[in-house]
């Protein structure tokens, strides 16, 4: 695995914690449905998240993260189809498929620092 997309897998990290941090670490939909500013907090991440999985697949197209096609197209839905963006939809996407997504991008996140390790 090339070591560039440590940037990527690192952001998309990063926007999975800042998600959590928005819904004030709790998975309450009433909490993202009654905030606008967590709406399109939560929105923007998950846009992050799309753009940098699109340059993971360019640069690691057979990258072993599930739902790879799924995640780049929700950023282009977020981006170019923003009228038909539903609040149930995004909430079954944090509660059903960021989980997933953060143990895959933690795992390859492990591998990566196990490759980079010098032997002793």
């Amino acid at each position: 695995m090339q070591h560039d997309v440590r940037k990527y897998l690192t952001d998309i990290a990063i926007q999975i914690n800042h998600i959590d941090a928005f819904l004030q670490h709790s998975r309450d939909f009433a909490i993202y449905d009654a905030d606008l500013i967590v709406q399109y907090a939560v929105e923007r991440a998950l846009g992050i998240i799309g753009e940098a999985a699109n340059q993971v697949r360019k640069m690691e197209p057979g990258i072993p993260i599930s739902s790879l096609h799924q995640i780049i197209s929700l950023r282009n839905i977020l981006i170019h189809a923003y009228d038909g963006v539903n609040n149930t939809i995004i909430w079954s996407i944090i509660i059903n498929h960021l989980p997933t997504l953060q143990i895959e991008v933690n795992a390859l996140l492990s591998q990566l620092d196990t490759e980079t390790k010098p032997d002793k």
